[in-house]
This record gives structure tokens, sequence and C-alpha cells, in this order.
């Protein structure tokens, strides 16, 4: 009896050792730390410093551009992450915030990276005048530009969309605004988020040429970074090197996947919406490192419990507003009247000087042949996505309701969605030269790089967030075949698929700037459609061309999403929803 103190003191103080899973632990961290202080000394040396305007096509210059550029990939996912919980927050949230917020996301989708940079580089680098600096915000912003829409889509369906039993779950516990968001809301939206996140990520390298070899005009800038890398090894004809750059990003998505989305996404599978477990759950060695340490875990708990304490925060509307009782219906009525001639008036006036800016440099004619342009384009862009829904929609169901299958497809996912669309330009330009191919047939497949992604991964996490009990009652009943996919699980993945289809939408339209017009070495081609015409413009500097083709772009998204995807979406809010 006397002895089981000692052993019970024993056993403690050893818990209080750090063991080899420390030690272990603590080299990864502090090696990220290295590698992140030793990409980001070039950042603020000056512009016209000899290793930033200096490239080369060394191979063994690919490590430290592959963590200049990863730097960069990351430092705009920080980013779009603060934009999505503020903006599609805001707009869930609120109904006239909802009118201006969403339609505004739509066109910001649909605007080019082109289109941003064209107006954006010469702000950052005047912000920082003789600094990389400058370019390098210009970089992350235009990274930026590709990540955050989608990210945004999916936080603001998931927040429309949460089962309404939890909804009444929250009321009947009174929780606050502030406790229902962070104890019910985020939770319920992590899973697509997390999949948008590595969209996000993946789709940051379909553009990453476009973000560190900026060309606008009598602009040019150059950043170390695979993009740039790529870019140069594109106009010297280096195929070697533009192999080396693919086994570059392929090795960097790989390590990136296994130190940070994989523990995330093992952790998001606490929050899926099921009242059985399911038999396989993600597994991550990274998440399975810092469990088994000591010390790690003692460091970690207190911000833990500080950010868990925060979330239960009683943050309430003052008292004055709460006691106000149901809104008066004709008080609502004129402040929607008054909402709305404030936006019909910032509408005529952004209207007024799009069209005194275009005036100035096109006429009638060169606006018909803009029209025309943006036709051919939407004509691929819905072929595309057509294509894209048929082939990935069954395949991302598979995946996504197959753990094992998902953990060990999600890299190699990331990859493909990854995969610059510049490293086919070579065989584009090779082929429709030497067989005397159609472009603007041949070079809408380059499109589909832009597109089916976006539809695979949030299919995926629609498949991976439903939930286990329902799946067990449906093999309980006997539902198989055709009517398991009509009743049970089309309804399940609908909202996602909208969200996926949405933003491959908009990424679709920003994969026209790459893919209508593409160059090898001294050799071009290019496709009829309005994302060659931005393109021809940006490399001119031709500001009213650029402003013609962007807002006829903005123009057609807007319509068809709000006539046709927007309409799909509220049926998936009304009728499809987890009950």
């Amino acid at each position: 009896m006397t002895q089981q103190p000692l052993i019970a003191f024993a056993g403690g103080r050893r818990a209080n050792l750090p063991n080899l899973w420390d030690a272990a632990a603590l080299i990864l961290v502090l090696g990220v730390f290295v590698l992140m202080s030793y990409g980001s000394r070039g950042m603020t040396s000056p512009l016209s410093a000899p290793e930033t305007a200096a490239l080369s096509l060394d191979y063994w210059k690919l490590p430290y551009y592959g963590l200049r550029t990863t730097l960069r990939m990351f430092a705009a996912i920080v980013v779009s992450l603060v934009f999505t919980f503020t903006y599609a927050t805001l707009a869930a949230k609120s109904r006239r915030a909802e009118m201006v917020l969403i339609p505004l996301l739509d066109v910001l989708q649909s605007v080019p990276i082109l289109g941003f940079l064209s107006f954006t580089v010469t702000f950052f680098l005047q912000l920082f005048p003789g600094s990389t600096l400058g370019a390098e915000c210009a970089a992350i912003f235009a990274i930026f530009t590709s990540q955050a829409w989608n990210m945004a889509f999916s936080f603001y369906q998931s927040l429309r969309t949460v089962p309404r039993d939890l909804e009444e779950v929250a009321a009947n516990f009174r929780l606050t605004p502030w406790q229902k968001f962070w104890q019910l809301e985020t939770p319920f939206a992590m899973p697509g988020l997390i999949w948008n996140m590595m969209m996000s990520m993946s789709g940051g390298w379909f553009f990453v040429v476009a973000s560190e070899a900026i060309s606008v005009g009598d602009v040019n800038v150059r950043l170390p970074g695979v993009g740039s890398y790529l870019a140069l090894a594109i106009d010297q004809r280096r195929i070697d090197c533009v192999a080396a750059a693919v086994v570059a990003v392929a090795l960097i998505i790989l390590a990136y996947d296994q130190l940070l989305f994989r523990p995330i996404v093992a952790f998001a599978d606490k929050f899926r919406v099921e009242l059985t477990a399911s038999q396989t759950t993600a597994d991550s060695w990274v998440r399975d490192l810092f469990l088994r340490t000591r010390w790690m875990q003692r460091i970690m708990t207190g911000p833990a419990r500080l950010l868990h304490a925060a979330s239960l925060l009683k943050m309430r509307r003052p008292a004055a507003a709460r006691r106000k009782g149901p809104p008066n219906p004709r008080i609502e009525l004129v402040l929607d009247l008054v909402w709305y001639a404030i936006l019909g008036a910032a509408l005529f006036a952004s209207v007024s000087m799009i069209v005194n800016f275009i005036r100035q440099g096109v006429g009638v004619d060169e606006v018909k042949t803009v029209a025309t342009l943006t036709f051919y384009t939407l004509l691929r862009v819905m072929a595309l996505i057509a294509i894209a829904t048929a082939i990935w929609l069954p395949i991302g169901v598979w995946i996504g309701l197959r753990p094992r299958i998902a953990e060990k497809a999600q890299p190699f996912a990331q990859f493909l969605a990854a995969f610059p669309a510049n490293v086919l330009f070579p065989i584009a330009v090779i082929a429709i030269l030497r067989f005397h191919l159609n472009p603007d047939i041949w070079l809408s497949v380059l499109i589909v790089f832009g597109t089916q992604w976006y539809i695979l991964f949030n299919v995926i996490a629609g498949a991976s967030a439903f939930p286990n009990d329902l799946r067990e009652a449906a093999q309980n009943f006997g539902i198989k075949g055709w009517s398991w996919w009509k009743n049970v699980i089309l309804p399940a993945v609908f909202p996602y698929y909208i969200t996926g289809a949405i933003t491959a939408s908009g990424g679709s339209w920003n994969a026209s700037i790459v893919a209508e017009y593409v160059k090898w070495g001294d050799d071009t081609v290019s496709a009829n459609g309005v994302g060659a015409y931005i393109a021809r413009a940006t490399a001119d500097g031709d500001y009213p061309k650029i402003v013609l083709g962007v807002a006829a772009m903005s123009i057609v998204v807007i319509l068809i999403n709000r006539l046709f995807w927007r309409r799909l979406a509220s049926i998936g809010e009304r009728r499809l929803r987890l009950l």
C-alpha cells in the first residue's frame, strides 16, 4: 500500500521529463522556422539586388526558389483565411450585406489575375519604393486572388446550410451569436473549408508564373521562385528545366501535404455531423508524433485553453438592441429602399467611370468584338464544366466515402490540381503548329486544369462529411443503384457541388487568360476568346482594352451565377440540407 504513492510519484516525475517524441517534434518545428527565416531574407532586399534581378536555370537553385514560392503561397493562404472568416460571415449573417458582397464576390472571382496585376503592381511598387517587398506584396496579392474566392464561397455556403436540428440545439442552450459561430457553425464548415484550402494552395500553383514573372506594359519584375524559373525555361525552350520545375512542385506539394494538410484533415474528422462514428478515420504521422510528446503538449495546453475560453465568451448585442423584439416591417421597408438607393447610386457612378475610361481607347466596333470573343469563351467554359461534372462527380463521391482512399489520393489530387498549365505549352504549341490543329478546340483542353479540380475537391469534401448513420440507414433499407445516387448521395453532396461549380466557373474564366494565349519561345498560338484578348492587352499595357475585357468577363459571370448557379444553390439550402 505504501509503495503506490511512490510508484505514482515516479511515474509522475517521468511524465514531466521530455521523451524522444519531444526531441523529434522540436527538431521538426525548428527546421520549419529555419526554412522560413532563410526564405524570407530576400523579401526586403533592394529591388536592384543581384539575387532579385538575376535568375538562373541551375537545378540547384530550385530548392531555394521553391522555398520562396511556398512562403508566398502560405502568406496568401493566411490572408485568405482572414478574408474568409470576415467577408463570408458578414455575407451569410446580414441580408443587406449579402446583396452587395455575394455579387461582388462573383465579380472578384471572375476578374483574371492579370486584371488585378495590371492595376495593383504599380501601387505595391510605389508603396515600398526601391525594395523587393513591393514586388513581393504584388505577388502575394496575385496568389491571394487565386485562393480566396473559393474558400469564401465554401464557408458562406456552409453557414447557410447548418442542419436545423443543430440550430435548435444551439437555441435551446441559449448560445450567443459569438458562441454559436465558434461552437457550431465553424466546426460544421471545417471539412469543406479544409478541402477548399487545399484546392486554393493548388490553384495558386496554377497561376504562379503570372504572379512571380510580372510583365505589365513597361513594368517587368521577376522574383526568385518556381514560377519565374518556369517562365524563364519556357522563354529559353529548356524542356529539361520545365521537367525539373514539375518535379520540384511535386516534392513541395508532398512536403506540405504531410506536414500541414494531412494533420488538419485528420483533426477535422471530429467535426463530422453523425450519430455513429465511422469505422475508418484519416491518419497522420505528424499528428501522432505530437500526440506522443510530453513537453510539446504542455506548451500548447495554455494557448488551447485560452482559445477555448475565448470561443465560450458570452458576447451579446447591447441590451437595448435585444429588447426591441421583432423588426417593424415599415422601418425595414424604408431601410431597404435607402439601401437600394445607395447601391443604385454607387452602381451608376461605377458604370459611368468604366464607360468613360473605356471610351478613351476603344470604340463601338471594339465592344462588339469583345462581346463576340466573350461568347466563344463562354461556350468553352460551359462545355468543360459539363464534362468535368460527368467525370469527377462520381469519382469524388467514391473517394470521399472511403477515408483510406481519400488519404492516399489527397497528395496526388493536390499535385494534379497544382500542375501548371505552362508546362503543357511546349506540347500544345508544337502539336498545333505541326499538325495544323484548330487552336479554338485544342487550347480548350488547357482550361480543364483550371476547372475540374474545384468540382472534385468540393465533392470529396461533401462525401467525406456525409454522416455515417445515414449511410448505415441506407444500407439497412436496401437502397442501391440509381435510387441510392438519386435519393441519398446526390442530395447530400449537392450544396458542396454547387460551391465547386461556382468556383470552377470563375476558375475557368481565369484559366482562359493562360490557356487561350500560349507561347513557347518565339512561337505563339492563340484561340478566339476574351482570355486571349486580355492577355494581349496586358502584354501591350493597353489599359482601356484590359478594362473592357475584364468588364465583359465579369458581366457574363455575374449573369450566369445569378440566373443559374445561385438558383441551384437556393434549392440546396431549402430542400437538400441535412435536417
